[in-house]
């Protein structure tokens, strides 16, 4: 199972995150078929918006979304408090060939845009307020980049950011998947800022030492070397979508009497797919009928 922790480290001036996201970026990529680069491309923008959700209260939402020029078009991931993360992506058959270096060319299939935060609480239960939303320029279109310049620019956390996601080229068959967030709160010592820019920057990179079975914990040594550190939270983190065949219903008899009468007529049915997890819920002619039936549109 996935695994994701939080803590702090150098007497609470550095806050740590880290997560194994290997199985739930799998099943996204399952889920919505995607091509190898933008398998890579979710995978990252799945793993930071779990990162950065990490933090929250019990009924606040993450949405991180990247509007681009790009092949792709356009991803969105959303995760929770609770370690549940769901994410689609606007084209996902788009395709690049490899860099020089074979690997994959996710700056490319992303190009330019923009990048967003969307920060909500309570809205799964009413509550809802007017949510927080943060913006910057894309500036790698890597993702790990982006969310860093987002955090430094936008909320005015200095941290360093390192996701990864690797695959077999053929199937894609997700080998491994993780990422580290590292952030320097006020008071962060000088010192102990260029020790953690030092490891990291002699670090190898994060999918190599998960493919070898490295844990979250791991991960967190990794980016901080010799500096100390405190688990405040461990969750299991998994892909998993809110929508259900009751939602389902609710959508359909919102679009109204005329419109049901007529999918009734015409279709003998209805169909409706989840676009975050594709999830498909077919409703069949009893169904229709017993919504007209009952007053629900």
């Amino acid at each position: 199972m996935d695994k994701l922790i939080h803590g702090t480290a150098a007497d609470g001036t550095v806050r740590v995150m880290a997560a194994i996201t290997t199985e739930t970026v799998a099943e996204a990529i399952r889920r919505h078929q995607t091509s190898p680069t933008v398998s890579a491309a979710l995978g990252r923008l799945l793993t930071g918006t779990l990162l950065l959700a990490s933090g929250q209260k019990e009924l606040d939402r993450l949405t991180v979304k990247i509007e681009a020029d790009g092949a792709v078009e356009g991803i969105t991931a959303e995760a929770g408090a609770d370690g549940k993360v769901r994410g689609y992506v606007k084209n996902p058959y788009a395709e690049l060939p490899p860099k020089e270096n074979g690997k994959f060319d996710v700056s490319g299939i992303v190009g330019g845009g923009m990048f967003y935060v969307i920060r909500e609480t309570g809205y799964d239960i009413g509550l809802y307020r007017e949510p927080y939303v943060g913006s910057v320029p894309i500036v790698s279109g890597e993702i790990a980049e982006d969310f860093a310049y987002y955090l430094a620019k936008s909320e005015q956390i200095p941290s360093a950011v390192l996701l990864g996601v690797l695959l077999e080229k053929q199937a894609p068959f997700v080998k491994a998947s993780g990422g580290v967030i590292i952030q320097m709160m006020p008071g962060a010592n000088e010192h102990i800022i260029t020790m953690i820019e030092d490891t990291i920057s002699h670090a190898p990179h994060i999918t190599s030492i998960i493919n070898e079975g490295a844990s979250a914990r791991n991960l967190v040594k990794l980016a901080l070397g010799e500096i100390d550190f405190e688990i405040l939270e461990e969750k299991e983190v998994a892909f998993d979508c809110n929508c259900s065949f009751e939602r389902a219903v609710s959508l359909i008899s919102s679009l109204g009497r005329e419109e049901v009468a007529a999918m009734l007529a015409e279709d003998k049915g209805a169909k409706m797919t989840c676009g975050f997890c594709n999830e498909i819920y077919t409703l069949d002619e009893a169904d229709l009928q017993k919504m007209l039936e009952t007053e629900k549109v």
